[in-house]
């Protein structure tokens, strides 16, 4: 029987969980807040961590962020009472497999824990958060020119830099280009940099050998080695520290590595692809990323346009997903009723394609009959569409920075003002938020 831990800090709420879970064959763990939850952490192997957002000494992203720091390969589920999907969108971009808006359904919640117990991929997801499917390319100009980027550059060795935001699908592009390459019968290795401690970053990509540091109890082989003849992605490169840089640099220059601890030199042939949200470029030029590894790096880069800028491929998307949810759960949903269709239209998808994906399973799950309505769309996501409505600008750039000042006020607020938890949820580093906290004139508390 797989094991969760449960940390929230409403005792009700818990007992209630806690009950329906382990009805249904899981055994759970209960903890009240962060300081508990990480050091249960250290007690058993948990299967799967289902987080209250807000906690009296943190956040659930603090426990995720330990788990991560231990390399433990464990799932969370973020739940949250906040009405704003971006908030769980933030708690999605800093790592957590998906999000749950209180109160909770159960059937809904058991959905996503089924997800997050179900097969993994090599990266420990489950089906459900894989990239969106080949047959899914687009219509829309937009996507259209980046499919002939990608037919363009895959047949070559080139270093390739994808720039999208989150839950765009530039794991999906990587791996495209790698399918339509001379390396496609090689393996595909995709590392989160996001989710490497500092400490153990360079033994993920490079590996080590037995006794290289207290914990190395034998040989280890690391992602480069492992991605041998084929390609191996980095995404969110951004997240690597200075002196994984300029190993990473070397490396790619020379073509060799050296595993931790050893003198021994691994030579290497692995086509090399980095996916990132953050502007490689402008965040060289301002000292946050080694501009001698970005120019390595950056021999084509492609663009993955956000969801909000493809709108022609917004029905195909949903058809598929809607096919694809029917599958997974045994349902017999056709199509969307027009007026759900028309907020689709309408939302600006602040998580894109992955968000997309989410909130149509959650419609199939919750419709008995064909068509699937409104009445079970989220409420963070109608609070946002009728927030949107409210706003009557037309200074399109304009209407954006006033939503991303809020946005990041709200954070910080949230936080008590700890610039590293803000920055985290807002899935940007420190650097960033002090410049835009300027731009936009914010003061810390």
């Amino acid at each position: 029987m797989e094991t969760i831990l449960l940390v929230d800090d409403d005792l009700t709420f818990t007992k209630i969980i806690e009950q329906f879970l382990k009805k249904t064959g899981y055994i759970i763990d209960v903890c009240h807040n962060v300081k508990d939850a990480v050091a249960r952490l250290d007690t058993r192997p948990y299967a799967l961590l289902l987080l209250d957002y807000r906690l009296p000494d943190g956040t659930g992203l603090d426990v995720m962020h330990v788990a991560h720091q231990r390399t433990l390969q464990v799932p969370a589920i973020i739940m949250t009472s906040f009405n704003d999907v971006r908030t769980a969108v933030s708690a999605m971009q800093s790592g957590a497999l998906n999000y749950i808006t209180k109160p909770v359904n159960q059937d809904e919640l058991l959905m996503l824990v089924s997800d997050a117990m179900g097969p993994k991929d090599e990266r420990g997801r489950s089906p459900a958060t894989a990239p969106v499917p080949a047959f899914v390319s687009g219509i829309s100009p937009v996507a259209q020119k980046m499919h002939q980027q990608i037919d363009l550059i895959a047949p070559t060795d080139m270093s390739v830099i994808i720039y999208g935001e989150s839950g765009t699908g530039k794991e999906y592009i990587a791996r495209r280009i790698h399918q339509q390459s001379k390396r496609a019968d090689k393996p595909f290795i995709a590392v989160d940099c996001g989710t490497l401690s500092s400490e153990l970053a360079l033994s993920e990509l490079f590996g080590h050998v037995k006794g290289a540091f207290t914990g190395a109890l034998q040989n280890k082989t690391g992602k480069f080695e492992a991605a041998e003849g084929g390609t191996l992605l980095l995404d969110e490169i951004s997240n690597l520290n200075y002196e994984v840089q300029v190993k990473l640099l070397r490396a790619l220059q020379e073509k060799v590595i050296y595993p931790v601890g050893s003198n021994k030199v691994v030579h290497f042939d692995a086509r090399i692809i980095v996916a990132t949200n953050e502007d490689l470029k402008a965040s060289a030029q301002k000292g946050r990323f080694r501009e001698d590894l970005y120019h390595r790096l950056n021999e084509f880069r492609i663009n993955v346009p956000p969801l909000r800028q493809r709108p022609e491929d917004l029905a195909l998307f949903v058809a598929y997903f809607i096919q694809q949810s029917n599958s997974a759960l045994n349902r017999t949903v056709h199509t969307l009723s027009p007026e759900t269709m028309e907020l689709f239209r309408k939302y600006d998808w602040p998580g894109n394609i992955r968000e997309l994906r989410n909130i149509v399973k959650r419609l199939v799950l919750l419709t008995t009959g064909d068509i699937a309505s409104e009445e079970h769309l989220p409420e963070d996501m109608l609070l946002d569409l009728e927030s949107n409505l409210e706003d009557t600008g037309t200074d399109l750039k304009l209407a954006q920075e006033q939503r991303e000042r809020e946005l990041i006020e709200r954070i910080l607020k949230e936080v008590n003002y700890n610039k590293l938890k803000a920055a985290r949820l807002l899935n940007i580093n420190r650097s960033t938020l002090y410049a835009k906290m300027e731009k936009y004139n914010i003061t810390g508390k």
